[in-house]
């Protein structure tokens, strides 16, 4: 395994890492893509040129897009392709003894040198039908990336667009923090989702792991535990607190917060809010601000949010305000979040009034306690005075939908078009070597994805073409583009002399991911009833496909 993780390939004389994973080999497939592939090598078939597309046939989630990822891992994968003594050793052991032993040198030559990859950029926002990767080699090893190619792209862009989805209801304003580590399926579950949740707009994960591997931005305070760990300020040995500029030092921190309690019980304006706080609650956040003075955000929800934990933070804070810090904020983890909100925020603002801390009333609020998009939703409609929410298990498991059902079908083999037929239409695959292009329209938003063949013409800004659907002849219409983006680039050129596009990183990825959701139209992005994304192929697509169905179904006979 460590062999697989330290490998690079080169490719266009750029070096490519291996697979985040290292349980991602080419082992990490279905027995039957090996059957297949002895099959093909037994028939003679092995090395015939065959191109696969790979896409989903609806939306996640009851929406109208989907956001496009796991394109950088599926890349390192197959630059990285490559059997090892141990794995052709075993997988001669799984195959029936009448195996030849040409098969297993065959493998251990094997490699994507010969393999082609199009793909659309990771970040994008994709609809169904259309390639998300086209794959296009020698059909053996084009089988074989199968199942690891459909299990990185499904996934990945399954949680990614449930957390651009989250990132939809919440606002631009709100800061969105992962912390679903703990409640993933498995550790390569929680990674996954934290890059992916990032990818798909979240500000940042409690993953260290994650943050580690991708840079992503860590958040993290305490837990219950934490606070529940302390009996009294007694517990607390070194009380002293140099100040933020460093020119002078308390001596009794413990001291000073307690001042601060009596000034709140004395005050007219906060008297009758509460009246004595839990100590042992007092004691674990003084104890957490001599820890870390810079960064104090305190978990309020332990006992009572109002008669203790919000009235013990204040005081804490504005110790710390007298030493030159400024404390972050607090967390409810449980209770009415709107109303609990409100009245910290309240609670906040008076004490801004009442001892004259100047922006003490904006003190952030972080929400978490198995958050969704319903319960944001309905957040937003109650009002609240939230600025950061804690996401975990809804997110991270997408618990909403378990896949996205992603499928990789044999469009073309040796220069020949094929088409998989269902008596379900949309399980009818879109046959041949095709081009996709995004139609702009007159506003900027995207108005319609068109597939053509291979060597049909682009389509041209201020040119009509006909758009039709793929199956249904009265859906039709005629668009007049305002800007054309070919959406299928080369992210692994093999052997041919196609220009490689770089695989960018994963801030810039989501960058594109964030701007491409704000270049959509309102009414696909709603979470209730949006409207339809309208994906078609030109005519000459749609009569080619028409023609090879009639021509690859069989025709019935009546007795």
């Amino acid at each position: 395994m460590v062999e697989k993780v330290i490998a690079k390939w080169n490719c266009s004389g750029r070096v490519v890492e291996g697979p985040t994973n290292p349980m991602v080999t080419p082992l990490l497939t279905d027995l039957y893509q090996f059957t297949m592939a002895y099959a093909y090598w037994k028939a003679n078939k092995h090395q015939e040129r065959a191109v696969f597309d790979l896409y989903f046939r609806k939306n996640p989630f009851g929406g109208e897009y989907t956001v496009f990822a796991g394109l950088e891992e599926c890349i390192r994968l197959i630059a990285n392709f490559k059997f090892t003594e141990d794995e052709i050793s075993f997988i001669r052991e799984i195959l029936p003894g009448s195996c030849e032993d040409g098969f297993f040198d065959y493998l251990r030559g094997l490699d994507c040198s010969e393999v082609e990859v199009y793909a659309i950029a990771e970040g994008s926002v994709v609809f169904p039908k259309v390639p998300l990767l086209r794959i296009e080699g020698p059909i053996a090893v084009a089988q074989l990336l199968e199942t690891p190619l459909v299990n990185l792209v499904n996934f990945a862009s399954l949680v990614a667009t449930n957390a651009a989805r989250h990132r939809f209801v919440a606002g631009k304003s709100k800061q969105l923090l992962e912390f679903g580590l703990r409640r993933a399926q498995g550790p390569d579950g929680g990674i996954s989702a934290s890059k992916y949740c990032y990818l798909g707009g979240f500000d940042a994960t409690s993953n260290v792991a994650a943050g580690k591997l991708f840079g992503i931005p860590l958040r993290g305070t305490h837990s219950h535990a934490f606070v529940s760990s302390y009996m009294s300020p007694d517990e607390i040995i070194d009380k002293s607190l140099q100040s933020a500029d460093g020119s002078s030092s308390c001596e009794d921190f413990v001291s000073l917060v307690q001042t601060w309690i009596n000034k709140f019980q004395l005050s007219n304006s906060l008297r009758g809010i509460f009246g004595e706080t839990n100590q042992s609650e007092l004691a674990a956040f003084t104890s957490y601000a001599l820890a870390f003075p810079r960064s104090f955000l305190a978990l309020v929800d332990t006992y009572d949010v109002m008669r203790s934990g919000i009235p013990n933070f204040c005081a804490v804070a504005l110790a710390l305000n007298d030493l030159g810090y400024k404390a972050v904020g607090i967390r409810l983890d449980s209770g009415d979040l709107a109303y609990l909100s409100c009245e910290a925020r309240k609670f906040f603002s008076a004490v801004e009034k009442e001892f004259g801390v100047p922006g003490f009333g904006k003190t952030g609020i972080t929400a978490s306690n198995d958050l969704n998009e319903e319960t944001l939703d309905a957040l937003n409609k109650q009002g609240h005075e939230v600025d950061s929410y804690g996401i975990g298990t809804y997110l991270v498991t997408c618990y909403a939908q378990a896949a996205l059902g992603c499928v990789f079908k044999l469009v073309e083999i040796n220069n020949q078009p094929r088409i998989k037929l269902s008596e379900d239409v949309s399980k009818v695959s879109i046959p041949c070597k095709k081009r996709s292009y995004r139609l702009y329209g007159r506003e900027g938003y995207p108005l319609v994805d068109i597939m053509t063949g291979g060597n049909e013409p682009s389509p041209k800004v201020g040119e009509r073409i006909l758009c039709r659907h793929p199956f249904n002849e009265s859906k039709r219409a005629y668009v007049v583009p305002q800007q054309v983006e070919e959406l299928l680039k080369c992210y692994w050129p093999g052997s041919s002399d196609e220009p490689r596009e770089d695989l960018p990183p994963l801030k810039d990825i989501r960058d594109r991911c964030i701007k491409q959701l704000e270049r959509m139209r309102p009414d696909h992005m709603r979470r209730l009833n949006p409207t339809p994304y309208k994906v078609s192929v030109s005519a000459k697509l749609y009569d080619f496909i028409h023609f090879l169905w009639l021509n690859e179904a069989p025709v019935g006979e009546l007795q």
